[in-house]
């Protein structure tokens, strides 16, 4: 059964900073069974194509990053360093391999279950890429999954979020990349209060 909100394919067509920004303040959604965990998307990173040399295909297509370069609108889970997975939403057209990885999540619902595969406190859930993927049992089952069906794991509008309170920072974690590319502006989250 399709969730009345979910985000469409359109919603992931335009340039990936803009899908990057617009997912902040969305719901993350996950279905096991008849549980629903949820949170609400505060922190992301865009992954811009073949040019962006912090991006998974910049050095072209591989049996790991193949969905990246199918259309817009699927999960591109992958694991690194030996334990952890990532959760990136792949963006514009196809064979054009762009993604946003999703940061970190405020916690909605399904806040024990997310307790018992963290074992953290609320804050502490799903406040980085591989916390939320264990907090919403995000794994590679779910690498290639149409989010827009509204099943499994999916994206719904939740909140608006002012263009002002969005902070755009250097991405985390790329010192591989270019300078160009490890200065970019392309990480955005939402602005602490106070």
């Amino acid at each position: 059964m399709l969730a009345k909100d979910v985000l469409d394919k359109k919603f992931y067509e335009p340039d990936t900073k803009l899908v990057a920004r617009a997912l902040l303040g969305k719901k993350l959604v996950r279905k096991i069974g008849r549980k629903e965990i949820s949170g609400m998307i505060v922190e992301t990173e865009a992954y811009c194509g073949q040019e962006d040399t912090a991006c998974h295909a910049h050095r072209g297509k591989t049996k790991r990053n193949e969905v990246m370069f199918g259309a817009a609108g699927h999960a591109y889970v992958y694991f690194t360093y030996g334990m952890h997975y990532m959760l990136n939403l792949v963006t514009q057209e196809e064979e054009n391999p762009c993604a946003v990885l999703i940061r970190a999540v405020i916690p909605l619902a399904g806040i024990e279950e997310m307790e018992k595969r963290r074992g953290k406190n609320k804050a502490q859930l799903a406040n980085g890429p591989a916390k939320l993927c264990q907090a919403l049992a995000i794994d590679k089952s779910l690498n290639g999954w149409d989010v827009t069906r509204g099943d499994k794991l999916w994206v719904e509008d939740y909140r608006k979020i002012p263009p002002k309170a969005i902070l755009a920072t250097s991405r985390i974690g790329i010192n591989y990349a270019r300078e160009e590319h490890r200065k970019a502006l392309w990480r955005f989250l939402l602005q602490a209060k106070g």
